[in-house]
C-alpha cells in the first residue's frame, strides 16, 4: 500500500499568496491590463494563469514606455529604492506587494548603511530579492552565497540574509564574519516559513523512498528544498508540474513510501494534482490530501488567529479553527505570563480567543499561543509609551551586567546602571522586586531599554525651578553643609546645591574647608551669585562677618606693642598672624639686631613672637611690625 507524506507549509507562502492576491484584486479595481516588475513568482502555471487575467510581466527596461494610465504591481521579491523613484517619475499607478519580511530587510539594508555598517547579504547576487536589498544598500553591499568570503571585512557590518536561504549556510556565514569583524549586527532574516518548510523536507526525505519537490525550476527556494532533500534521498526529483513526474516513477509498485514538498510559489493545486497521480489508484494518503481537498484555508508561522474553546483540561485549552480540519491546543504555558493555578476555571468552553499559529502539527493539533499574541501586544503598549513619554511601574526581577531587569507583560526590560538613578548606584541587589517607575527610552529588534532617572531629573527639575525662583542675588539664607571639595564646601539651599569657595568661608587664611564648618551643620550665609541657566548658585561666610581691617587703625595704632602666631615663612621676612584675617610683616630687617640670611635662622611656623607696630596701611592692608627694637 503506498502511502504519501506531504511536507509542512508545502506551496504559497504568506508573501507570495498575498501578492498573487493582490494583482488579481487590483485588476478588478482597476479593469485594465496589470504589469508586473519581472514574473510575479517562480511558477510557469502560476504566470499563465495570471496572464489569463490580463496581468502580465514585463522587464526593468519596459518602464520608460510606460505612462500615467499604466498600473505595475511591485512583487513579493521587492525592488529597490532607485526603481521606486523611477516609477514615480513616470507617473503609474504602483501597487507595492513586496512581502512584509523583505520590506523588514529593505529597512535594516537601509538603516545600517547610513550608520556606517558594511551591510552583507547573505544569497544569490542574481536573484531580484538580493538585487532589491542591495539597492536599499546604495548598491554598496557585499553578497555573499555560501559564506565564501575573500575580501577583508571592516569592523562594523551589518548581515542579513536572502529570505529563502539554508539554516546551515547562515550558520557558517554567521560564523566566519563573527570572527573577522568587531560591530556584528546579525539578523537571521530567512523567512519562518521557509524554516518550517525546509525543516519538514529534511525530515521527511530521511524517511522515504522517493522524494519530489515541486516548483518552479528558476525558484530560488524550490532549488533549497531540492539540494536538501537530495542530500537525505538520492532518488529525489524536481518537477513543475504533474506533466514532469516519470512515468516510471507512477508505475513502479515497489515504491510504497513517497515524500512530496513544495515551493513557496507552487499553487495548491498543481500539488493535489501530484498527490492524486502518485497515490496510484486512489490509495489513502495519511489524511494529507483530505485535509486540502477539505479545507481551503492554510495557515501560516505567526498569523494572529481568533478561535472558539471546545475543551478544557488542567493543561490545556482545545480550540476549533474555523475553515480548518485540525483542531488547535493551547497549553497552559502558552496562554498567559500571570501565574495561573486553577486553568480550568480560568478558560471555559464556548469562549473566544486570539492566539497565534506556532506549529501546524503537534501532538495531532495546531500549536497555538495566546502569550505570544499578548507579547506582540505589549511591545505595541510599549512603543506607545515611548512616543507618549508615558511613566510605567515595573518590578526588578533580577540584577545582569550593567544594570537591572524587569518584565511587562512578558516583555523583558533592561535598565542600565547609569539610568537607574541621579545618584551613583553601586548595588544593583538593593533594588531586587522593588517597584521602579520608568520611561521607555528606546526598543529595537525586541530590546526595551528604560530609564528611572530620567523621571527623577524631572522630579528634581521642579524642585529647583520652585527653588531658584526663591533665590535672590544678596538674600541671607540658612543652610545646611552637605559635604566638602578641595575648593570649597557644598551646601543645600530650598532644595539647590550652592558653594561657598574656601576664600569666602573667612577672612583667615584657610586650606580646607573642615578647619571652619562640619558636615551637617546648619549656617546662615549670603548669596552672592546666582544663574540658573548653568545651575551654579555662589554664597559667602565671610560677608556675614565683620571686615577686621574696618577700624584696623584703632585696634592696632603704631608704636604698640603685639603679640602675634608666625603664620608663614618667605625670603624677605615672616608672617604673623595678629587676629583672624589681619597679618602684620616681620621684614627680615626688623627680626633681629644680629645679620641673618633667612627668617627660618630664628623663626618657625608657629612661634609666638612679641613686636612692635612700626606702620600700618588700612587702604593696602598692609601691617609693619619690628621685634628688632625690642631687643
Amino acid at each position: 500500500m503506498r502511502r504519501i507524506l506531504l511536507a509542512q507549509n508545502a506551496g504559497f507562502c504568506f508573501g507570495v499568496k498575498r501578492a498573487v492576491d493582490e494583482a488579481i484584486k487590483n485588476k478588478e479595481k482597476y479593469n485594465k491590463k496589470i504589469y508586473t516588475l519581472g514574473p510575479l513568482i517562480h511558477n510557469n502555471d502560476v504566470v499563465s494563469m495570471l496572464e489569463d487575467n490580463n496581468i502580465y510581466a514585463i522587464s526593468m527596461d519596459d518602464i520608460k514606455n510606460l505612462t500615467s494610465d499604466d498600473v505595475v504591481l511591485i512583487r513579493s521579491h521587492g525592488v529597490s529604492k532607485k526603481v521606486i523613484e523611477e516609477l514615480e517619475t513616470h507617473g503609474v499607478t504602483t501597487v507595492n506587494a513586496t512581502c512584509p519580511y523583505v520590506t523588514n530587510i529593505q529597512k535594516k539594508a537601509d538603516k545600517y548603511n547610513k550608520e556606517g555598517y558594511k551591510v552583507i547579504i547573505m544569497g544569490d547576487k542574481n536573484h531580484p530579492e538580493v538585487i532589491g536589498i542591495n539597492g536599499w544598500a546604495d548598491d554598496n553591499a557585499l553578497v555573499t552565497k555560501d559564506g565564501n568570503i575573500i575580501e577583508p571585512l571592516p569592523d562594523k557590518v551589518c548581515l542579513l540574509s536572502q529570505t529563502t536561504e539554508k539554516q546551515e549556510t547562515w550558520e557558517k556565514t554567521l560564523s566566519y564574519v563573527s570572527e573577522h569583524s568587531k560591530d556584528v549586527l546579525a539578523f537571521n532574516t530567512i523567512c519562518s516559513a521557509t524554516e518550517v518548510r525546509q525543516k519538514s523536507a529534511m525530515e521527511i526525505s530521511k524517511e522515504v523512498q522517493v522524494m519530489i519537490v515541486i516548483g518552479g525550476k528558476n525558484s530560488s527556494n524550490t532549488t533549497k528544498l531540492f539540494e536538501i532533500c537530495k542530500s537525505n534521498c538520492s532518488k529525489t526529483y524536481h518537477i513543475e508540474n504533474a506533466s514532469d513526474i516519470p512515468f516510471e516513477l507512477i508505475n513502479n509498485k515497489s515504491i510504497n513510501l513517497i515524500g512530496i514538498t513544495a515551493g513557496a510559489s507552487t499553487p495548491d493545486w498543481v500539488i493535489k494534482e501530484v498527490v492524486e497521480i502518485m497515490e496510484n489508484e486512489n490509495l489513502v494518503q495519511e489524511n494529507q490530501l483530505d485535509l486540502m481537498n477539505s479545507m481551503d484555508r492554510k495557515l501560516t508561522i505567526g498569523e494572529v488567529i481568533e478561535v472558539e474553546v471546545l475543551k478544557v483540561d488542567h493543561d490545556a485549552a482545545y480550540v476549533a479553527i474555523p475553515g480548518y480540519k485540525l483542531d488547535g491546543k493551547i497549553p497552559k504555558s502558552e496562554f498567559s505570563f500571570d501565574k495561573v493555578d486553577n486553568f480550568s476555571e480560568l478558560v471555559v468552553v464556548g469562549q473566544s480567543i486570539k492566539a497565534k499559529v506556532l506549529s501546524y502539527n503537534f501532538e495531532g493539533y495546531v500549536l497555538l499561543s495566546s502569550k505570544e499574541l499578548q507579547r506582540e501586544i505589549a511591545l505595541e503598549e510599549l512603543a506607545k509609551a515611548k512616543e507618549d513619554e508615558a511613566t510605567l511601574d515595573i518590578t526588578v526581577s533580577n540584577s545582569a551586567k550593567g544594570g537591572l531587569v524587569s518584565y511587562y507583560k512578558g516583555i523583558r526590560i533592561f535598565i542600565p546602571q547609569s539610568q537607574i538613578s541621579v545618584a551613583f548606584v553601586k548595588n544593583l541587589e538593593s533594588y531586587l522586586n522593588k517597584t521602579l517607575k520608568v520611561k521607555i527610552l528606546n526598543i529595537e529588534e525586541g530590546n526595551v531599554i528604560a530609564s528611572s532617572r530620567v523621571i527623577e531629573e524631572a522630579e528634581k527639575k521642579v524642585v529647583e525651578d520652585a527653588a531658584w525662583s526663591a533665590i535672590t542675588d544678596g538674600d541671607v539664607v540658612k543652610v545646611k553643609v552637605l559635604r566638602f571639595a578641595d575648593f570649597g564646601a557644598f551646601v543645600n539651599v530650598h532644595g539647590v546645591d550652592g558653594l561657598i569657595p574656601l576664600s569666602l568661608m573667612s577672612y583667615g587664611k584657610i586650606s580646607k574647608a573642615s578647619e571652619v564648618l562640619k558636615i551637617g551643620q546648619e549656617i546662615e550665609a549670603k548669596i552672592v551669585a546666582s544663574n540658573r541657566d548653568e545651575n551654579k548658585l555662589t554664597l559667602s561666610i565671610k560677608d556675614l562677618i565683620e571686615d577686621p581691617w574696618t577700624n584696623i587703625e584703632e585696634k592696632y595704632p603704631e608704636d604698640t606693642i603685639v603679640i602675634g602666631k608666625v603664620v608663614r615663612l618667605s625670603d624677605f621676612g615672616a608672617f604673623v598672624e595678629l587676629e583672624k584675617g589681619v597679618d602684620g610683616l616681620l621684614h627680615i630687617s626688623q627680626i633681629s639686631r644680629k645679620k641673618i640670611n633667612h627668617p627660618s635662622e630664628v623663626l618657625k611656623v608657629g612661634d609666638v613672637v612679641k613686636a612692635k607696630i612700626i606702620n600700618v596701611d588700612k587702604e593696602k592692608r598692609k601691617i609693619g611690625l619690628s621685634s628688632k627694637v625690642l631687643e
